[in-house]
Formats: C-alpha cells, sequence, structure tokens
C-alpha cells in the first residue's frame, strides 16, 4: 500500500508506482471526486485514447418520428 503526506500547501505526490501503472505523465488533467468520505483521482483522457473503450455497447439511439 503507498501512502503520501499532504504537505503544508496541500500537496500531494503521487508515487512513482502509481504513476507507472497509470500512465499519468506530466501536465495530465485528474479529475479529483469526493464521494462517502472517499477522495478518488480519475485521470483526464483525450478522446482519441476513449475509442473502443466499451466493445459491444449498444450504440442505436432511438429518434422521435420527426427527428429522422
Amino acid at each position: 500500500m503507498n501512502t503520501v503526506t499532504l504537505s503544508p500547501k496541500y500537496q500531494i505526490v503521487i508515487p512513482k508506482e502509481v504513476r507507472e501503472s497509470a500512465g499519468l505523465k506530466p501536465g495530465q488533467k485528474i479529475c479529483v471526486l469526493h464521494y462517502n468520505g472517499q477522495i478518488a483521482l480519475v485521470p483526464i483522457r483525450p478522446m482519441e485514447e476513449m475509442r473502443g473503450f466499451a466493445p459491444g455497447i449498444d450504440t442505436d439511439v432511438p429518434r422521435d418520428e420527426d427527428r429522422v
């Protein structure tokens, strides 16, 4: 388990092992979420990287007849 310390400026350093396994790069944006007393760091990926992330998903969108 990796442990970090919150600095007086409320900053943390993400451990190298975690950065490498998550594929994080310097300057990359990360979304910070607070949920049920937990903090999650979610990397924001470019849309190009999202292609094919959910194979088999139904992409049909029902349309109103006047919008076809």
